[in-house]
């Protein structure tokens, strides 16, 4: 019997989503319990203990009690701990190349956060440009160790489990920046990577209308639960629900809406 670890995060985290792709693509679906912390509340003093007063998600609880954090230590580990064939690449060499690929996705990610809550629309071709950039590198690195694609490997592995919820994430760039890859060849494997990435079966924890609603505060510059000037409800609360309430407005620039207006409040 499988033991059960514990995860404490946010249920539409990128670094958690990783965690549930792993899962999913193991067919291990329950032997991790997800415990749900809300960001728009004080921490529990009692995870604050466990976590030596850190506040940044996920954490991992094993089974006997050790703690872990990182999204990227924790997935390898649960891809080491959990039974069955893991999902890295077994051949050295290749586990370096897809380390290599992972290497990259620090700045990607952090681009494409800074860029959401830019408030300045004055640098908004300075935050394109180097989300493009990226891009671009992202492109000569697949084209050069597997051109045909459409994955780094054959299969969908480490790698792919590791951008694909910032692909996903980066919904909110398509919704509130009008944001897309030209068409150009300079783009076309990462591309065909990065629609093949969010296609795959494991990858649908999350939805575009989610994303975009919960995080129209990031879009206003305010992140990790953080309230924008004259709100008093933060897009990321769990009540009400996001499916109930309307898509916010496209325009990040101008006059942010209420919580009235984005369904927070009566």
């Amino acid at each position: 019997m499988t033991e059960t670890h514990i995860v404490y995060h946010i249920p539409v985290c990128p670094f958690s989503q990783r965690l549930e792709i792993l899962l999913a693509l193991r067919g291990l679906t329950d032997a991790v319990e997800f415990r749900v912390v809300d960001i728009t509340k004080p921490r529990d003093p009692e995870l604050l203990a466990k976590t030596r007063g850190t506040t940044a998600l996920p954490v991992l609880e094993t089974s006997d009690g050790r703690i872990l954090k990182e999204s990227l230590v924790i997935l390898r580990y649960l891809d080491e701990a959990l039974p069955g064939a893991p999902l890295r690449r077994s051949d050295a060499a290749e586990h370096a190349i897809e380390s290599m690929l992972i290497a990259r996705e620090g700045p990607f990610t952090m681009a494409g956060y800074l860029f959401v809550m830019n408030r300045d629309q004055a640098r908004r071709d300075e935050h394109v440009n180097k989300l493009l950039a990226l891009y671009r590198d992202l492109d000569d690195f697949l084209d050069h160790h597997n051109p045909t694609g459409p994955f780094l490997f054959e299969d969908f592995g480490l790698a792919e489990a590791v951008f694909t919820p910032m692909f996903k994430r980066f919904w909110f760039l398509d919704y509130y920046e009008d944001f897309e890859l030209p068409v150009d060849k300079d783009y076309d494997r990462v591309r065909a990577w990065r629609d093949a990435c969010m296609a795959h079966p494991a990858t649908t924890q999350v939805t575009e209308e989610e994303i975009v609603k919960l995080y129209y505060d990031y879009a206003l510059g305010a992140g990790n639960g953080a309230l924008p000037d004259g709100r008093s409800v933060s897009s990321f609360a769990f009540e009400p629900p996001w499916q109930s309430r309307p898509m916010p407005p496209k325009e990040k620039y101008a006059a942010a809406a209420t919580d009235k207006e984005l369904g927070l409040v009566a």
